[in-house]
């Protein structure tokens, strides 16, 4: 008989805090083989010993039969010298010198807390802090590594008796879930009015839940307090209270998210396909982007001049109770929810129960607080799954990458020295690597005040602790003005860490390679079209094709400059974009142009100033009125030419509400120029498009020809590059790219012309995903 041997198996990967450790001692229990498993700051570490046979099945089995919520990335087992060990234990967690591990993000109830939720034997009946290591708080509640509850925000919450023994079960779902709690030992919720001389609501966790369910009905806002910070709720069948919530937030046409019950209700208002489906039942349970029925009774104020809705099943168990009575979920009168982010435009979300006293006392008519901490915001994913390109894809297309993603890390295509990416100014967030992992984080905001900046700079420091990570290369972006460039700088200066700038619109594409994982030597095509970007030339970019890769990038095209009268005001304001469209191509101003319309409306704001006048003296001084090749604004130029929207209330709205209005059958295509130097020239395009007005044609088949006419000019020009660097692969990234009409026209036409595209699947085309390009690029730098 062969004699028994002794492995010692180290796996790194999200092996924490998922239920782990008692599914090794499960496995080991059935193969009737001893040892040990323990966790690391490194990861887990197994020692057992048996038959060689059955030691290998053992190294199969805790790869293939990993429970549900880890994520192995590597697996490594060697012979060691014989250990008789006697039973098999798991022993306690040791802390390694340098060693990192990733971290688990907020994931959703599971299907067994539910049951045991609305079981009215079950002693956590009813309990809105139900969890087990398959679901619950992760990301948000964990101070540093290893995953233990002494370093979570659970550690002032003693066990009871009853929690402490599944807690030490190694057979026990709830076997070491840090967050484990029952009413008897853990957090409670309970309910406050903003007016403190109301009647204080009745005691108890059924009461504060039932109370809020009931003013929810009435028609009031409820601030609620989450997983990673608070939600502004309002019953979304209700048109008058959700107009209500935006006038009190001063937020009067961004669309707001919506939480339905389940997929049926879904169905109601949304066109859903199975792999949307799929999604919206998974656990990260973002915000899913879906068409929005013609027949949905829903108010148009939830999403002004939108044909979408951003919707969301609850996935936590308060969420749950809020659409139930008593056992029965869902049973409510309400089906819609408006759970909007409880923050003011562009700033982290809220998560401190007297900050939200203090800042949402004349939004909220009152706040379900608990007493459990969030360590750590973090906002809610918004993603989508692009119709037509559905079977080219194998992840979603996020425009937000947070709770239930981050700070899941992404396997890069390069393995250096540690980089810190700071990424730009709006949608911002960082990206840490180590290794040839890159931990981007969640949402931090617009970083425009203190408070973002604050918010910013607490979770670099949150991250370089948690992953052990002291970088040694920050990357930033190249515009001067940034708060994240500025913090870069002074960090450089104030530690000696090197610091290299990073062209905006390079990095978008080299994060759509990382994205993608792009592991090829020879450049792409790549395609960056968004609102502004820093270029090297001192001017404002936005609508670029670069041959780029990883380490370098050249500027092959562009679209024309046009001037941006009035600076960030022509952003805010896109008449005037029209305007100077219109100077730049020396077409007149026509006084029934809906533009210049605009402008005359303006005349008697300040007396004896012509906004006109003004304009006009911006454009030919070129005073305050920086060039600019952004794609963004060109497309805020036509929506403001056709009277769709003059001026804009949230980022991009202009752009959103062209694309909504465009007519998806419209084949006409508009006649544009490209210049040897493959400068895009939209001066014809621009003429038919007034002419297509003048002659009565509706704004839908003008939408639809203009969004024709800049997928062909894409196609076109991508041809031009394809012959002249000998280059097949192309890569679309910014912020542009998240207008689905253009993406699923553009990637159709590119498809038949047999270009390989890479698009986003993991972190936003957006700005919000620049600091993993900005990373990458920095990796390379340090190997070259």
């Amino acid at each position: 008989m062969e004699h028994p041997k002794t492995y010692r198996v180290q796996i790194n990967g999200i092996v924490q805090g998922v239920g782990f450790r008692p599914f090794v001692y499960g496995l080991a229990n059935r193969f009737k083989i001893n040892g040990w498993v323990r966790n690391t700051s490194g990861g887990v570490d197994i020692e057992v010993s048996g038959p060689k046979d059955i030691l290998d099945q053992f190294i199969i089995c805790l790869e293939n039969e990993a429970p549900p919520l880890a994520h192995i990335d590597s697996i490594r087992f060697e012979e060691i010298e014989f250990d008789h060990f006697n039973s098999f234990q798991i022993l306690h967690s040791r802390a390694v010198e340098g060693g990192f591990q990733p971290i688990s993000p907020d994931v959703s109830i599971c299907e067994d807390c539910l049951r045991e939720l609305f079981d009215p034997s079950d002693r956590r009946y009813r309990y809105p802090f139900i969890n087990c290591t398959n679901c619950g708080p992760r990301f948000t509640i964990i101070k540093d590594i290893p995953y233990d509850r002494p370093k979570t925000t659970m550690a002032g919450f003693s066990l009871c008796p009853s929690c402490q023994k599944e807690y030490n079960n190694p057979l026990d779902r709830r076997f070491h879930a840090q967050p484990v709690a029952c009413p008897t030992c853990g957090p409670q919720v309970w309910l406050e009015f903003a007016e403190k001389n109301k009647t204080e609501p009745a005691a108890g966790e059924d009461a504060a839940v039932q109370e809020t369910r009931e003013l929810l009905a009435g028609g009031k806002i409820v601030a609620i307090k989450g997983l990673g910070g608070f939600h502004l709720a309002c019953d979304g069948s209700n048109s008058a209270a959700v107009q209500r919530l935006r006038d009190r937030k001063g937020r009067p046409d961004k669309p707001m998210a919506v939480m339905m019950p389940n997929l049926d209700t879904i169905r109601e208002h949304c066109l859903l396909s199975k792999k949307e489906a799929s999604l919206l039942t998974s656990f990260q349970r973002p915000i899913l982007l879906l068409e929005k029925k013609s027949g949905s009774t829903l108010p148009k104020e939830i999403a002004p001049g939108q044909n979408t809705l951003g919707v969301m099943l609850p996935y936590t168990p308060l969420h749950y109770l809020l659409f139930s009575q008593m056992d029965h979920f869902p049973d409510s009168r309400y089906s819609v929810l408006v759970m909007t982010s409880a923050n003011f435009s562009g700033n982290p979300i809220l998560t401190d129960n007297q900050e939200v006293r203090d800042f949402l006392k004349n939004i909220a008519d009152a706040f379900l607080f608990h007493d459990r901490d969030i360590h750590i915001h973090c906002d809610d994913t918004v993603t989508r799954i692009p119709s037509k390109l559905a079977d080219e894809i194998t992840g979603s297309y996020p425009s937000r990458r947070s709770r239930g993603y981050a700070p899941h890390p992404i396997k890069l295509p390069q393995n250096s020295s540690s980089i810190l990416g700071v990424g730009g100014e709006l949608k911002n967030t960082f990206c840490l690597t180590k290794e040839d992992y890159g931990f981007l984080s969640q949402h931090i905001g617009d970083l425009k005040n203190f408070e973002t900046l604050t918010s910013f700079e607490r979770s670099i420091t949150h991250f370089e602790g948690l992953f052990r990570i002291t970088p040694e290369l920050i990357t930033y972006d190249l515009h001067p003005d940034y708060l994240s460039t500025r913090y870069a700088l002074d960090r450089g200066t104030n530690t000696g860490i090197p610091t290299i700038p990073i062209q905006h619109h390079h990095a978008h594409i080299a994060s759509c390679l990382a994205d993608n994982l792009y592991h090829g030597e020879e450049p792409v095509i790549g395609i960056a079209f968004d609102g502004i970007g820093y270029g090297e030339n001192g001017l404002i970019w936005g609508g670029e094709f670069l041959v780029a890769d990883f380490h370098r990038f050249t500027r092959a095209g562009q679209l024309l400059n046009f001037p941006l009268p009035g600076g960030d005001k022509a952003i805010r304001e896109p008449w005037r974009m029209a305007l100077s469209v219109l100077h730049t191509l020396g077409l007149p101003w026509e006084q029934e142009n809906s533009a210049v319309k605009h402008a005359f409306s303006l005349e008697n704001q300040i007396p004896g100033v012509s906004p006109l006048d003004v304009l006009s003296n911006q454009l030919n001084t070129g005073t305050n009125a920086p060039l600019t090749s952004s794609m963004g604004r060109l497309f805020d130029a036509i929506s403001a030419l056709l009277g769709v929207r003059q001026v804009i209330t949230y980022e991009g709205q202009a752009a959103i509400e062209l694309e909504a209005l465009a007519n998806p059958d419209e084949e006409g295509v508009y006649a544009y120029e490209i210049t040897p130097e493959n400068i895009l020239d939209p001066s014809l395009m621009i003429q038919n498009i007034l002419e297509d007005q003048k002659n009565g044609l509706s704004i839908p088949t003008i939408s639809g020809r203009f969004h024709n006419s800049i997928s062909e000019m894409v196609l076109d020009i991508s041809v031009r590059l394809r012959e002249e660097y000998q280059l097949n692969r192309v890569a679309l990234s910014g912020g542009v790219w998240q207008n689905m009409t253009l993406m699923n026209k553009t990637f159709k036409k590119l498809n038949s012309a047999n270009f390989k595209i890479f698009i986003h699947q993991q972190v936003p085309a957006n700005d919000g995903g620049l600091a993993l390009g900005q990373a990458a690029i920095g990796q390379k730098h340090l190997q070259v």
